[in-house]
């Protein structure tokens, strides 16, 4: 009876290592971030509609874009998308990402670069 027991704690340690390994494999790569003009115009200027997706099983906070030169005609709600610095943008005030999209539209003549910097990643 022991040397069952001892098996099935063997297995449960071996797919406890291997689920914690899959999840600290999580990083900024993870982070999908698209973007497509909509056809829509305001004020002459083409709008831009972002996507950013969390690919990872964990949830990704404090998501940071580098965001240099970034501008809109058009006010973007700040609690889903905010400049914090010349060069960085917050994603969902700080808030989780989870792998449901966050989706904003902004409008300009061109499209600005939006690539992850930091984040902060949280397994559970």
């Amino acid at each position: 009876m022991a040397n069952s027991s001892s098996k099935i704690l063997s297995i449960v340690l071996f797919l406890t290592l291997i689920s914690q390994g899959r999840y600290s494999q999580c990083s900024l790569h993870d982070l999908s971030i698209t973007q497509r003009q909509t056809g829509a115009k305001f004020e002459g200027k083409a709008e831009w509609s972002v996507t950013i997706t969390n690919k990872c099983p964990c949830v990704q906070k404090n998501v940071i874009l580098n965001c240099i030169g970034f501008q809109s005609a058009k006010t973007i709600d700040p609690s889903i998308f905010r400049r914090v610095s010349s060069q960085s943008c917050l994603v969902n005030a700080g808030q989780p990402v989870y792998a449901d999209a966050i989706k904003f539209n902004y409008v300009w003549d061109h499209s600005f670069p939006l690539n992850p910097l930091s984040s902060e990643i949280s397994c559970s």
